[in-house]
């Protein structure tokens, strides 16, 4: 896991400013109609996929996403994906009166 994903054509490794002016030019470019683009919602909406796509895996995913994104407890990869808002949401809307 030790490979560089984002090399120029120097071979040497972005930055993290670099990314996010490559992804600005690309929004622009291609008009994108999307409010947050950089790198840190790329990383978020990765760990959202893998988390939605872990199926009945998803307490293991929090801990591998935890253990990628370098936090130090699964409560921080939780609040980071905006889960325990959702999970909140879910409950208020089972409930039945």
């Amino acid at each position: 896991m030790d490979s560089k994903c984002f090399l120029s054509q120097k071979g040497t490794v972005y930055s993290i400013q670099r990314i996010n002016i490559i992804l600005k030019e690309i929004k622009v470019n291609y008009n994108l109609k999307i409010d947050h683009f950089s790198s840190h919602s790329l990383r978020k909406t990765f760990g959202r996929a893998v988390y939605n796509n872990s199926g009945n895996n998803a307490e293991f995913a929090l801990v591998k996403l935890s253990e990628l994104f370098n936090h130090s407890d699964v409560r921080t990869t939780r609040k980071y994906l905006g889960l325990r808002n959702e999970e909140l949401m879910e409950t208020y809307d089972s409930l039945t009166f």
